[in-house]
């Protein structure tokens, strides 16, 4: 299978060529639920198209707990058949379709009760790992284990010691939830979707009843195209209903936004060599490894106010904080805070008044011919959400149409990566590079990381780490524009790096470094690199406004400072 690369000119011949015919299936929303629709249409043989607003996984998708997990929490509301799913979806991702992008990950459960508390706990993580084994998918990760304080405290010594009686250490696992979905819009495109980012629906084609296409502004070049496809499926999660406004339908569901903020800070600020998950009085609350960070999340409330950029409050922080502290010997403080960001979980909305007890599972529907609506979910299950919209979606097709081939078919990277991984120490001194460097590619392109070798060997300077933020290499900020679809400098340091969230800067000390090297390959003069600085720096400064206000009002008026759009 030959590699798709998504740089200006595959956009541009994209969003041509799905103008130039009528398309199988359209998916509206590139998160990982529209990424993840368009893979299973088009390796179902269908003709298939791919559009979304701002960039890849610029939404829900990119600020979530970067979790791959069952869900031990939904034991409790005894939603077994949601759980099951879910472990069974975890163990594929991490043997056969991601094994270069998930990894395990252990947690540790604090218990603050002798006796019936290790009972009652110990019997849920034990059913957890039963039906993760039994899915088939499960065997790859280790089972839980009971551990006494003292133990406990050897693998965790940044707990209070009057903070556990003893405690459970588990095993999930996690990714980099934009680069997961980036992949996947490219292993689309490598089975023959068409694809382009910021590319915006902004109206319906219909002929009577039936939906029969998408107007589409070109956010980038600034023309528009006419889409027609036999079916169109709405993926858009939080902005559900707002796409279905432009048809001038309204749904047969309703789609809640509830805010989960994360804070992000050092390694060294917890000394622990496990995750650790926390009962709070709403939810749980997560302090999860990160390379040579800790994200610590999440809130859970109700948010109807800006859907593109969700704010976190100065309460959110402190909420999150006051939890964490309850249990550190040695407490987090603003000042040990790298980054904060938010997101917006797309729930069904149902008869409960809190987001925290609305529905995770998903719903398809058909409200129109010729429209397919998906929604709900939880990032683990995204595969069998695509499944059943192209289920759906196949019920409007005049054809024959293969059942879903995605459990067996990779991400691109994933085939060869075990190979490589074996082989690093090779690559390593074939290259020059420190075999830490390898391991830190392999683990976000897998195979592909030789495409990024290539860049180094054609200009060694791109060997080197960015000056500001030296976990990574000059090249991959040149990658992302060349193969990954980054089209702006906030796509850069915001999705395709960390680098907003993992420095204390927020990234504005590498922007002039990485504005440079990007400016190249996206054709950029040096007005628009200033441009593209002075966007970037703006956004941060607003952010971080927004993070002083007391509540979600002003802080959502405080992030709206920033234009959305870098000007042309």
């Amino acid at each position: 299978m030959k590699t798709a690369i998504l740089g200006p000119a595959q956009r541009a011949e994209a969003l041509a060529r799905m103008a130039e015919r009528e398309l199988d299936i359209l998916v509206v929303g590139g998160g990982v639920v529209g990424a993840g629709t368009a893979l299973d249409a088009a390796t179902r043989g269908l003709s298939t198209g791919l559009v979304e607003a701002r960039d890849w996984a610029s939404g829900t998708s990119s600020r979530s707990s970067k979790l791959i997990h069952g869900g031990l929490r939904y034991l409790e509301m005894l939603d077994f058949a949601l759980v099951r799913e879910a472990l069974k979806e975890r163990g594929l991702l991490l043997e056969r379709l991601a094994p270069h992008l998930v990894k395990p990950v252990p947690f540790l459960y604090p218990l603050q009760h002798k006796g019936w508390e290790r009972w009652y706990a110990g019997s849920g993580v034990a059913l957890y790992d039963a039906m993760s084994v039994s899915s088939g998918h499960g065997r790859g990760l280790p089972v839980h284990r009971h551990l006494s304080q003292k133990r406990a405290l050897r693998v965790a010594p940044c707990l209070k010691r009057d903070a556990l009686v003893g405690a459970l250490q588990y095993y999930d696992a996690q990714m980099d939830d934009a680069r997961y979905v980036a992949t996947m819009v490219r292993t689309a495109a490598a089975y023959g979707a068409q694809v382009a980012n910021r590319a915006r629906v902004v109206g319906f084609l219909r002929e009577g009843e039936r939906v029969v296409g998408v107007r589409v502004e070109d956010v980038e070049g600034g023309g528009d195209y006419e889409i027609r496809a036999q079916q169109i499926v709405n993926a858009t999660g939080v902005w559900t209903d707002d796409t279905q406004a432009l048809i001038g339908e309204r749904g047969q569901f309703h789609v809640r936004a509830s805010k989960g903020i994360h804070l992000v800070v050092p390694k060294d600020r917890i000394h622990s060599t496990t995750g650790l998950i926390l009962r709070t009085e709403k939810s749980v609350l997560f302090v999860i490894p990160w390379g040579r960070h800790w994200i610590v999340g999440t809130t859970d409330t109700g948010w109807d106010l800006d859907k593109a950029h969700p704010a976190a409050s100065s309460a959110d922080i402190d909420y999150l904080l006051e939890h964490v502290n309850e249990v550190l010997a040695t407490p987090l403080t603003r000042d040990d805070v790298e980054g904060v960001y938010a997101g917006l979980r797309p729930l069904l909305a149902g008869e409960s008044d809190a987001t925290s007890k609305l529905s995770r599972e998903h719903t398809v529907a058909h409200p129109l011919p010729g429209l397919v609506v998906v929604a709900g979910g939880k990032y683990t299950t995204y595969r069998v959400m695509a499944k059943d919209a192209v289920d759906e979606a196949v019920h409007g097709l005049d054809q024959r149409v293969a059942d879903c081939v995605t459990e067996d078919v990779p991400l691109v990277g994933a085939e060869g990566y075990r190979a490589l991984w074996n082989a690093r120490a090779r690559i390593a001194a074939r290259t020059g590079l420190h075999v830490a460097r390898i391991e830190h590619l392999l683990n976000r392109y897998g195979s592909l990381t030789e495409e990024l070798l290539e860049l180094v060997v054609a200009d060694p300077s791109l060997g080197e780490p960015l000056a500001h933020a030296d976990d990574y290499l000059r090249a991959e900020a040149v990658y992302a524009c060349t193969h990954e679809g980054a089209r702006h400098l906030d796509d850069v340091l915001t999705r395709r790096t960390r680098i907003s969230i993992e420095t204390f800067d927020r990234g504005t000390r590498s922007a002039r470094e990485v504005a440079e090297l990007i400016a190249p390959a996206l054709g950029w003069d040096e007005d628009q690199v200033e441009k593209e600085i002075a966007h970037y720096r703006k956004r941060v400064e607003a952010e971080r406004e927004s993070q002083r206000q007391p509540d979600d009002l002003t802080a959502d008026a405080a992030r709206l400072g920033a234009p959305d759009i870098v000007p042309l």
